[in-house]
């Protein structure tokens, strides 16, 4: 079934390899919203983190254009970058298209990764593809991997408190997807081919689960109908 942009996915099937790295970027900027404003306000963030030899790491950093951008950002504090994804045709791509010196991109699990201390750490769309029972134990190394005062910013979708702000909150989202351009039919397919592979949290888990953390200082950043970015300082 078609998704978009020449992607073909069966029910619960979508990954992130093979025909969706080419595209990837162009597709989720259309499914995401304000996926590129986004990225403009971490870079700015960045600027309060990322200091003289610091370590960034960006967790699940599909084509390496957040961590990249990041790197350009900062590249006379001699800092290191590092992109992280368990594809490697994502790595591979990120490699490729961009070559900085201060970038690493590195094919791992970030479940079973081993942190050296940061001063920032991003999850930007990555912890709503992890399942369930291994987000707590990665968001309690996230947190004790970064130095004090380091920071992590986790961009998420959300499932609303209500169900009636739920089923409005789908409305709006599938206007957004259909403004972008996509078919009805392709809106429906990608939304049954990431059925049990996406799994939000709502804004009050996340919450609950950066403080189990460790996280004391945690803020909503970003809000766009049900996606959400927060800052968690340790």
């Amino acid at each position: 079934m078609g998704v978009g942009d020449n992607i073909d996915f069966k029910a619960s099937q979508w990954e992130f390899k093979g025909a969706v790295v080419d595209v990837f970027e162009e597709h989720v900027s259309k499914s995401v919203p304000l996926y590129f404003e986004a990225h403009n306000a971490i870079l700015s963030l960045s600027d309060f983190f990322i200091k003289k030899c610091s370590i960034c790491y960006d967790m699940g950093c599909s084509t390496g254009l957040l961590i990249n951008k990041i790197a350009e950002r900062h590249a006379n504090k001699n800092a290191k970058f590092i992109g992280i994804d368990l594809e490697c045709d994502m790595i591979k791509y990120a490699e490729n298209k961009y070559p900085n010196n201060n970038v690493s991109f590195i094919n791992a699990d970030i479940c079973n990764y081993d942190l050296t201390e940061a001063s920032l750490i991003i999850s930007y769309y990555t912890l709503q593809f992890i399942e369930y029972k291994y987000r707590s134990s990665l968001l309690k190394k996230i947190y004790d991997s970064l130095e004090p005062g380091g920071a992590f910013i986790l961009y998420e979708k959300v499932y609303a408190e209500l169900s009636r702000f739920q089923d409005i909150l789908n409305s709006v989202y599938f206007d957004f997807k259909v403004s972008n351009g996509y078919e009805l039919n392709e809106v429906l397919s990608k939304s049954l081919s990431i059925r049990g592979v996406l799994n939000p949290n709502s804004t009050k888990e996340n919450f609950k689960i950066l403080s189990d953390a460790g996280f004391t200082e945690v803020g909503v950043i970003s809000k766009y109908c049900n996606f959400e970015g927060y800052l968690a300082i340790k």
